[in-house]
């Protein structure tokens, strides 16, 4: 088997991560690595003995296949120039900053005809692969993801950092049309939102709670589904999960009608008789490295891809709609004053007869 020629374009702290696994994947040839950083590159090519550029330009005709791990803001036109040459990518989320730009990806990927998949790599987690098959029709959402501040991806906000990975897990599991969003957020470091809070309602009435905070002194990944015959517990971080069963039992039991006696054995056996409970069995596997060898599969033609362009903008497209959201938020809930992340002042807008022309000429001149 010819082995696919591989860079990995960005070396930072993920970009080395990608590097280091993808000698771990059959049939991969790491052909070199990228950065403009002198330190971060030379430091990854002696550590697994590969050649390092500046840039990708370098490499083009010379790799089968990329991945992209650069700042968000240059997923576009690193990506797009790759596919332009022919080279399958692999690019981290978001796929872009824009929809207009993922747009412009998928149709290069597809007119090419090469694969390209969003890093969403929660989809690999294996807790979550363990309950996704059991949970039913999602009716409530609710995500938790959270931790200190890491001064990595401070080009984007936490919605676009972390939030993105729950927005995709709940599109993943909803396969329905989003009606309506609500969020608020505010910077507290950096220039963008460092926390934010965001509700989703779907067409057909599940509803999404995403929490996402970048300046938080706890750690937690976590995610709660609740369907009609199920509720999952879904811990990413510690890769665990456990599932609640609604039985047959507990739809006959009218608690009102019962006895002391009765009241207690439900009690006492309700989350093994009544609303059983399980811890999922989880498999032992490393995510980044199976969404690495998700890739290398779907460009040998042995698997689809698991996250595509279409599912990376799709994420896209709803953290745009919670920006805006957090965007318009008014936190005193007037029309003038806080408004947005930063808490900027707005004024009104003056409209028709109500303009006062004269005072504001006055305070122009």
């Amino acid at each position: 088997m010819t082995k696919l020629r591989t860079a990995v374009i960005g070396v930072g702290h993920l970009g080395q991560i990608h590097a280091r696994l993808l000698n771990q994947v059959e049939g991969v040839e790491l052909a070199g690595v990228v950065d403009p950083s002198e330190t971060a590159r030379t430091t990854v090519a002696n550590q697994l003995n590969v050649p390092a550029f500046a840039d990708h330009v370098p490499l083009l005709g010379k790799i089968d296949a990329a991945i992209i791990a650069t700042p968000s803001r240059l997923h576009y036109d690193v990506a797009h120039d790759l596919l332009a040459h022919g080279i399958h990518v692999f690019v981290e989320k978001p796929i872009t900053l824009n929809i207009g730009d993922a747009d412009g990806l998928i149709r290069e990927a597809t007119a090419s005809g090469l694969v390209l998949q969003v890093g969403h790599v929660e989809r690999f987690n294996p807790a979550f692969e363990a309950a996704a098959t059991r949970i039913g029709d999602p009716k409530y959402i609710e995500a938790v993801r959270t931790g200190p501040f890491t001064c990595r991806s401070t080009d984007i906000g936490v919605v676009l950092d972390l939030m993105i990975h729950d927005i995709d897990i709940a599109l993943s599991l909803v396969n329905d049309e989003l009606i309506h969003v609500e969020a608020l957020g505010a910077a507290v470091i950096g220039p963008s939102e460092d926390w934010a809070q965001a509700r989703l309602t779907f067409a057909g009435g599940c509803v999404a709670n995403f929490f996402a905070s970048r300046v938080s002194w706890q750690a937690q990944r976590s995610m709660q589904v609740i369907s009609p015959e199920a509720a999952a517990a879904i811990d990413f971080a510690t890769r665990k999960a456990c599932l609640m069963r609604i039985s047959e039992a507990i739809s006959s039991i009218q608690i009102n009608n019962l006895g002391p006696a009765a009241r207690a054995h439900i009690k006492d056996h309700l989350f093994t008789d009544y609303l059983p409970l399980e811890d999922l069995s989880v498999a032992e596997t490393n995510p980044l490295l199976e969404e690495q060898r998700n890739f290398v599969a779907a460009i040998r033609g042995e698997a689809k891809v698991r996250v595509t362009g279409e599912h990376g903008r799709r994420a896209l497209d709803i953290a745009e709609r919670i920006l805006a959201e957090v965007a318009a938020h008014r936190w005193d809930g007037k029309v003038t004053g806080a408004a947005g992340p930063r808490f900027e002042s707005r004024q009104a807008i003056l409209r028709g007869p109500h303009w006062q022309g004269a005072d504001l000429r006055r305070k122009a001149g």
